[in-house]
């Protein structure tokens, strides 16, 4: 998919114009970085000389997602500021939350995370009159759907066909379908961000994705220690999942369903793209098959 070409300074200056602020100079407005390759993304930080905020392109679901969920100021999101079209694009701006992300987790940001995580969903628990908001669902589907063709191993798939299941009967909240640890920023409070996709979502969804890719190596992408990994499964329960009337093991099957399809992303990634040398594809399989078989309640 080619590249979208970034906006000019000049034609940042005239969206930030038309979401109230004017005068805004270039030296204002920088670009945020990506910090494995340096690159620049579609998000700006904004000092406007007595606050700062966010300007970004919005993409996939953001929008949507923010217009419906968060156009009131919600504590586990940065605060919606507006939103305009220019060029064909759409840009909405937020408040600036500082802050680190979760790549290096610890007990105390990690608390402050599953206490975002849980009041966010607590407060849109089954609010069926949201289901077909941002056409999460659908979207959700699809990319299920791709990475059950990729999977190849029979164990894989009798697994994913009961994840398929789990995934129809299991209550819906809204889920941040992305929620690497990449995408928290935990200061005064822990934030969610980069709602590219989310919506309305079986509830484990977010928690499945937090705790999946993490690993207890110094040198790991996504730091997670053991400990925490389990404290996280039992602090979602007592304080999010068991006031919903269900139950420890019913809480656990789910979860372990989840954690599964986590798990295979990479093998897919490695069987779509014959990259099965990579390390993160041996590691997950590894993953994968052991979640499988608890899945099939099988030792094979």
């Amino acid at each position: 998919m080619e590249q979208k070409q970034k906006p000019t300074s000049k034609e940042l200056i005239a969206v930030l114009d038309r979401l109230g602020y004017p005068g805004i100079r270039a030296e204002q407005i920088s670009p945020f970085l990506c910090e494995e390759d340096g690159a620049e993304y579609a998000v700006w930080l904004v000092d406007t000389g007595t606050q700062k905020c966010v300007l970004k392109r919005a993409k996939g679901n953001e929008l949507a997602i923010y217009r419906t969920f968060f156009s009131e100021r919600k504590p586990y999101v940065p605060a919606f500021l507006g939103a305009c079209e220019s060029g064909g694009d759409a840009y909405f701006l937020t408040e600036y939350c500082p802050g680190t992300d979760l790549r290096r987790c610890d007990r105390e940001k990690l608390i402050k995370a599953l206490d975002a995580l849980i009041l966010m969903q607590d407060e849109f628990w089954e609010r069926t009159d949201l289901y077909g908001a941002a056409n999460a669902y659908d979207m959700a589907q699809k990319s299920i759907e791709h990475r059950g063709k990729f999977l190849g191993s029979a164990l894989l798939d009798a697994a994913f066909a009961k994840f398929r299941e789990q995934y129809a009967e299991t209550p819906c909240t809204l889920c941040h379908d992305d929620l690497l640890p990449i995408n928290l920023l935990i200061g005064e409070r822990a934030v969610l961000i980069d709602w590219e996709y989310g919506g309305m979502l079986p509830y484990p969804t977010s928690l499945a994705r937090l705790i999946a890719h993490g690993r207890e190596r110094d040198d790991a992408y996504f730091y997670l220690s053991r400990a925490d990994r389990d404290f996280a499964i039992e602090y979602y329960y007592e304080n999010l999942v068991k006031k919903h009337g269900i139950a420890y093991d019913v809480y656990r099957r789910t979860l372990t369903c989840f954690l599964f399809f986590e798990y295979c992303e990479w093998v897919m990634l490695g069987n779509e793209y014959d990259s099965r040398d990579d390390e993160r594809y041996g590691e997950s399989m590894l993953l994968a098959e052991e979640a499988a078989k608890a899945i099939l309640g099988s030792d094979k």
